[in-house]
């Protein structure tokens, strides 16, 4: 729609002589609050409760979550950790708490790669690596964690995984 010759006549004799306010005259708008928002809706608790010590297959040296890409262990791995939680030496129970309130944190301050040390089990009875199994296992059933693989030999090797958590 176009504006004619009488629009603008009209919008004048309407309008008048108005003139803009003074500077200050004028109100300012204050910026609106930035609120940041935790997608997570599920407590620390209640995840913890849902990690179960029952593994249906051996644990795997690597995860990664569904319609993700290979490439994501790869660039994983050269990565910088943004936080690291040491759990070898501790009893099972001890580790899953420690375990889930490190990822529970680790999201809260927007860390997104991690490594949880788990050892390797050479102290422990029969040598087996408890640890290292119930770590993986609960990894895999965390709904915030994206992916995981072994560590690099300089940041324990296949004594500590490097994790990929879900983003804020």
């Amino acid at each position: 729609m176009s504006a004619t010759v009488e629009d603008a006549i009209l919008f004048r004799s309407v309008v008048g002589a108005v003139t803009p306010l003074a500077e200050h005259n004028r109100a300012t708008q204050a910026k609106p609050a930035v609120h940041t928002r935790v997608r997570s809706t599920h407590s620390a608790t209640e995840i913890l409760d849902t990690l179960s010590d029952y593994q249906a297959q051996p644990s795997a040296e690597t995860y990664l979550a569904n319609g993700l890409s290979r490439m994501v262990l790869r660039k994983l791995r050269r990565n910088s950790i943004d936080d690291s939680l040491d759990l070898h030496g501790s009893p099972i129970e001890e580790a899953r708490v420690l375990l889930q309130h490190f990822i529970f944190s680790a999201i809260q301050q927007g860390f997104r790669h991690v490594r949880i040390i788990h050892g390797k089990g050479i102290n422990s009875p029969g040598g087996e690596a408890v640890l290292r199994a119930l770590t993986r296992n609960w990894l895999t059933q965390h709904p915030q964690v994206l992916a995981y693989c072994l560590a690099p030999p300089n940041l324990g090797g296949d004594g500590a995984v490097i994790i990929l958590l879900k983003s804020n």
